[in-house]
């Protein structure tokens, strides 16, 4: 009777250890084909860009660029002289005057609006002349954090002269003039003009 009752229930273990040998064969595998691990997903961070300064693109005339610049210079008086010498609408000094070749005295030069206007014309060709290849190389890029425009370049060229423009495309350098006001901030206050001269 004893036998009787260890043969099943050695059977029964039998059974169960061929059941997990067959688990063993057929589950695990698909198992472990579950428990790949996924490829490496890349989180790119977003990329953190210099501060640009871009104001406006071209819409305005020549006529208001020139009727910006004589606001910012003397609120368009042409009978101003400032403290440092500097005449009229445009702010003329008369070493830049001697230059584009009037020969003519302040009080002259103070009463003729058609004369500081004709002043202003030529020294803008001067300047475009001698930044055209800074204006062919930076009109609409960003340099040193700045929006580059030709009427941009153009205002701060009168304001510091052209060299002191080629200086700052070139290395950064900022000048400044005797009230403190930078070429970068001709550079950005009047960028956006159509300039036909």
């Amino acid at each position: 009777m004893k036998k009787l009752i260890l043969v099943p229930i050695v059977a029964l273990c039998v059974s169960s250890l061929m059941a997990f040998t067959v688990y063993k064969r057929v589950i695990m595998p698909a198992i472990s084909i579950v428990e790949i691990k996924p490829k490496p997903i890349h989180i790119f961070e977003p990329m953190l860009l210099p501060k640009v300064e871009v104001t406006k693109m071209i819409t305005y005339s020549q006529n208001e660029f020139l009727d910006a610049i004589g606001q910012r210079e003397s609120s368009n008086r042409y009978d101003i002289v400032n403290q440092y010498g500097y005449m009229g609408k445009y702010q003329f000094g008369p070493k830049t005057l001697k230059w584009l070749g009037y020969d003519i005295s302040k009080e002259e030069f103070l009463s003729n609006p058609s004369i500081q206007e004709e002043a202003m014309i030529k020294l803008m060709k001067k300047n475009r002349k001698s930044l055209s290849r800074h204006i062919e190389k930076y009109d609409g890029k960003i340099i040193h954090g700045i929006f580059i425009t030709e009427s941009g370049l153009i205002a701060a060229a009168h304001l510091v002269g052209a060299g002191g423009v080629r200086k700052f495309l070139r290395n950064g350098r900022i000048s400044k003039d005797g009230f403190g006001t930078s070429v970068v901030d001709y550079i950005t206050k009047f960028n956006g003009y159509q300039l036909v001269y």
